[in-house]
């Protein structure tokens, strides 16, 4: 991927206008997943979260649209469940060690 380019879609964008911020853990299924018992604070930090550089990220309106507030199971990047201590169900546990499994394997670029 070239500067510019985003993971979803691998377009390039001269404009911010044509961006949207998407979060690594959509905050619909970050609610699901015990932050509805979050204070205010807490879940705004979450939302905002700027200490990990992957868990906001630029990317064009239409592919962030389309994965919409999926879960890890469904999701071309893995959820940050783990950082943020949400829980997750036995379906997205399998698919998060899917996503790590092929991590590791994967032939470096």
């Amino acid at each position: 991927m070239g500067p510019g380019t985003r993971p979803y879609d691998d377009a390039y964008f001269t404009t911010a206008r044509a961006l949207d911020i998407d979060r690594l853990v959509p905050l619909a299924e970050a609610w699901d997943s015990d932050a509805s018992a979050w204070t205010l604070k807490e879940r705004e930090v979450c939302a905002n979260d700027l200490e990990d550089a992957r868990a906001l990220i630029a990317v064009s309106f239409a592919s962030n649209r389309s994965k919409a507030d999926q879960d890890p199971t469904s999701r071309r990047l893995g959820g940050r469940q783990t950082r943020w201590q949400l829980t997750i169900d036995p379906v997205e546990q399998t698919a998060l060690a899917d996503i790590l499994d092929n991590a590791r394997t994967a032939p470096s670029k």
